[in-house]
């Protein structure tokens, strides 16, 4: 089998994937043009899993996965709802001024 072009249930409704399938982004909103290839999906199993969706978007709307986790997700999935790209206290931070 390749990963050109292949049906998937997801979410209880058939849909092609690959990478030769065009689609756009599903994150509301974004109209980023992408294909349903493994590089944009969220998880790790197309169609979803316990680390991902299954959906497919673009690089602005995937983040890495937590270490010890492969794949990456969306942003719904990443941290189950919490924003990876909120501040968090731990994080640090670095100013920078003209010498």
């Amino acid at each position: 089998m390749g990963y050109a072009y292949y049906e998937i249930y997801r979410d209880g409704e058939k849909i092609q994937a690959g990478y030769s399938v065009e689609a756009v982004c599903e994150e509301p909103g974004c109209e980023e043009q992408i294909d349903r290839g493994l590089a944009y999906l969220c998880g790790e199993t197309p169609g979803g899993d316990e680390g991902g969706c299954g959906g497919y978007f673009c690089g602005e709307h995937l983040y890495m996965a937590h270490e010890g986790q492969h794949g990456e997700r969306c942003i719904r999935c990443h941290d189950k709802g919490t924003d990876p790209l909120e501040t968090s206290p731990d994080a640090m931070v670095a100013t920078f001024g003209q010498v």
